[in-house]
């Protein structure tokens, strides 16, 4: 059997990640099969895709729906958002059952595969969809993986204001802002999901880093005030221990709120010392994807300024 990956069902089109990753898997030349949630009424919205993409609904509760839809294709991308992580468990089941080669999870993301970011609880079901996925893989002939690892999206992370408040002229410094972090592009995660399916088995039972650079934001924010000349901008220093403390106490009530206690987690991985935010050693360079440069780094800050 050919280890040559031509057919992708991709779960999860949509969103922030969805469509950088469709676009560059068809740029690849992969014949793809976006899935949808099937509706209880009526048809489901058309997505507005390119005709080449073929859609199928499945019900993402159902065994065998899932089965199904997967039963012929090569591998599974899902982008799955992070309320309905857990809900990958099935996906994988499915996969295994329907005899697809490759499952790249829901990551994209911190370096979960880090000690000390694996005990966080927002990525209790990331580490759950691991261990199902590796012992998938301990069985002969079974189910492959590949874990994409890219730190947090720059572009989209000075978008909205997460690593750098742009819009706000605000920046956030955690720890005093000196650490160094991996980040990355939407378009370049794409770009390293299609380079793993081009290579398999390079990329077979392993988590691949990549990132478009490392850098600080403390670096950032001085980036922010070359694109906005004269502005005035204002900063804060944020313990990452505060966070953290902040974030268990939330767990601690009765009814803990996700709003309050998430993103508490997601800046101690990204930001807090020992979590495995900077990727010193990557897979760029086997997956085809350059380094961008200190000027590029600047106009993609400038692009939001």
């Amino acid at each position: 059997m050919s280890s040559k990956i031509t057919k992708v069902a991709l779960a999860g089109a949509t969103g922030n990640l969805g469509p950088a990753i469709l676009e560059q898997l068809l740029v690849a030349g992969f014949q793809v099969t976006v899935l949808t949630r099937a509706r209880t009424e009526g048809n489901a919205p058309s997505l507005p895709l390119p005709a080449a993409v073929r859609v199928a609904q499945v019900d993402y509760d159902s065994l065998d729906s899932l089965i199904s839809v997967l039963r012929g294709q090569d591998a599974v991308v899902s982008t799955i958002a992070s309320a309905a992580l857990a809900k990958q468990l099935l996906l994988v089941e499915a996969a295994a059952k329907a005899g697809v080669r490759r499952f790249i999870p829901s990551e994209f993301g911190s370096n979960t595969l880090n000690p000390k970011s694996a005990l966080l609880p927002v990525f209790a079901d990331k580490v759950a969809v691991q261990k199902a996925l590796q012992e998938k893989a301990a069985q002969p002939g079974g189910l492959t993986y590949t874990i994409v690892l890219n730190g947090p999206f720059l572009d989209w992370g000075i978008q909205v204001g997460f690593v750098l408040d742009v819009g706000r002229r605000h920046a956030t410094l955690y720890d005093g802002g000196d650490g160094v972090f991996s980040t990355s592009t939407l378009l370049t995660v794409g770009r390293a999901v299609a380079g793993v399916l081009r290579k398999p088995e390079e990329t077979k039972n392993r988590p691949v880093y990549v990132h478009d650079t490392a850098t600080t934001l403390r670096a950032l924010y001085e980036k922010g005030k070359k694109a906005t000349p004269g502005e005035p901008w204002t900063d804060e220093v944020v313990r990452v221990d505060d966070e953290l403390a902040k974030g268990w106490a939330e767990l601690k009530k009765e009814r803990p709120d996700p709003v309050k206690f998430a993103m508490k987690f997601i800046h101690a991985a990204i930001w807090g010392e020992g979590y495995g935010a900077h990727f010193e050693r990557t897979d760029n360079e086997l997956l085809g994807i350059k380094k961008l440069t200190e000027e590029e780094v600047q106009a993609i800050v400038s692009r939001y300024a």
